[in-house]
């Protein structure tokens, strides 16, 4: 009798050679690559924006450029035969003679705006850093701009800026000064609209560098005072250096509203007198709907002229930052 007691045989665990029969079977490659519920959630949330993206921004996009290239007339437009001509309508308008101006128009308006913007804004969130009482309230106040509606804020502007009847030249009457023609004078019409995009924007950088300081570490400027730094040294060594990102992007969406400008100063001065207030959008919108016989064409190429110098800043700023990121 054989006493020798059945082993089981330990390769049907594990054994490399059967290991086809012993593992599991695979699902179908289809199968596999089937999004599960969160992928499914995700394109869900994401098909409104992407929507939005393309009804509202590509389209119009390509709508402008498509009536760039093109000699659009009002019956072109309506039936849509418009002749393709290529870059004739930016030939058109780099030989306009109001090119020049507009240009410079448009470069001085958006700096000039832009430093006073940040730097009041920067001075006056710095101020109501302090937490004093009342602060809160008159932070809200400053708000009072930015949520105005623009042709408010223009025609009250505009009012304001008036030679006869204007408040502005009352006060400088009263303390000897002669009455100025703000917006009826080639020499101060430009000035005008940029006091007032000015007082416009100004909320708006305080706002957001304001918040940049609340991530500043008290801690920072409690080590500098004990150091013996004074006010203007904790402001140039720990304020502004650590407000740079937020600064940086402050700058960016500023030059980016105040390129495309168009409802301040079209109230205010037409653009005029004799073109002097004239700038990118002022000139797009003249060439597009201010005449009886629209320049559809020249008109949209200006305003690509903008779109392409936002995008250039855009570009500028993510390369910034990159670098910023990788030192």
């Amino acid at each position: 009798m054989n006493d020798t007691k059945h082993v089981p045989d330990r390769r049907s665990a594990y054994d490399p050679g059967g290991a086809a029969t012993a593992a599991p079977p695979r699902a179908p490659a289809r199968e596999r690559r089937r999004p599960t519920s969160p992928q499914w959630a995700a394109w869900a949330f994401l098909a409104p924006v992407t929507l939005y993206l393309a009804l509202f921004y590509a389209y119009p996009l390509y709508r402008n450029l498509d009536l760039s290239l093109r000699d659009y007339t009002v019956r072109s437009f309506v039936q849509g035969d418009a002749p393709f001509t290529g870059l004739a309508n930016y030939q058109k308008v780099f030989d306009d003679p109001t090119f020049a101006p507009a240009l410079l128009h448009t470069v001085v308006f958006t700096a000039v705006c832009l430093v006073f913007q940040y730097a009041i804004g920067l001075a006056l969130a710095v101020f109501f850093h302090q937490h004093f009482r009342l602060s809160t309230t008159l932070r809200a106040l400053f708000l009072v701009p930015w949520l105005l509606p623009l042709i408010v804020s223009a025609s009250t502007w505009s009012w304001m800026f008036n030679s006869d009847s204007g408040i502005v030249n009352a006060a400088l009457h009263a303390v000897g000064v002669g009455p100025v023609n703000w917006l009826t004078s080639p020499d101060w019409s430009l000035t005008s609209v940029i006091i007032a995009n000015i007082w416009i924007g100004v909320p708006f950088n305080l706002v957001v560098l304001h918040s940049g300081l609340q991530s500043v570490p008290g801690s920072l400027y409690e080590a500098a005072a004990l150091d013996g730094a004074n006010a203007w040294q904790r402001f140039w060594r720990i304020t502004f250096p650590l407000l740079r990102p937020v600064s940086a992007i402050t700058l960016l969406l500023g030059l980016v509203y105040t390129l495309k400008v168009f409802d301040i100063i079209w109230i205010m001065t037409k653009g005029g007198p004799a073109d002097s207030s004239t700038t990118f959008a002022t000139w797009s919108y003249q060439l597009g709907f201010g005449n009886l016989l629209p320049a559809f064409g020249p008109g949209a190429a200006v305003g690509n002229l903008l779109v392409v110098a936002a995008l250039v800043f855009g570009l500028v700023y993510l390369r910034v930052q990159r670098k910023q990121a990788l030192s």
